[in-house]
């Protein structure tokens, strides 16, 4: 029986691939666990159209995040921090220090894709990678002053 995958099956597919199996582990495992459904000419259809979507959105995802990387590529967020003798912070600049500077100057990043290569530790300028989809990815200045 034809089968198309609903979501991936270890040692079967990926979620959309169309697959033959034998009719009972269709019947009795994939189409009852809904992992799978029938490969009717109804289905591939609507399969067709939904991978489309799917690479159209995709596509639309990655242009905005490629936008957002050229506006955002060498720009200079300033974080100001409490200090003590010597310019040295009490604590560190965290990425999630860096991702909610970003955000306020109106880039949405989140914290997990902050990447700081060593502890941002006393005031100065740093450098750090932000990444805004998986194949893009920015340099960012990051101003570390005295403040409050």
């Amino acid at each position: 029986m034809k089968c198309i995958l609903l979501a991936d099956v270890k040692g079967l597919g990926k979620k959309d691939d169309i697959v033959e199996v034998n009719d009972g582990y269709a019947r009795n495992f994939l189409l009852k666990k809904k992992l799978a459904c029938e490969a009717t000419a109804d289905n591939m259809n609507k399969n067709k159209l939904k991978k489309g979507s799917e690479a159209e959105h995709a596509r639309r995802v990655l242009e905005e995040a490629r936008a957002n990387g050229k506006l955002l590529d060498g720009k200079t967020v300033t974080l100001k921090v409490k200090t003590g003798e010597g310019g040295r912070l009490y604590g560190a600049v965290t990425a999630m220090d860096v991702a909610d500077a970003i955000k306020k100057a109106g880039f949405d990043v989140d914290k997990k894709n902050v990447i700081i290569k060593n502890p941002i530790k006393s005031l100065g300028t740093y450098e750090v990678t932000a990444k805004l989809h998986t194949q893009v990815s920015v340099k960012v200045n990051v101003e570390v002053v005295a403040g409050e």
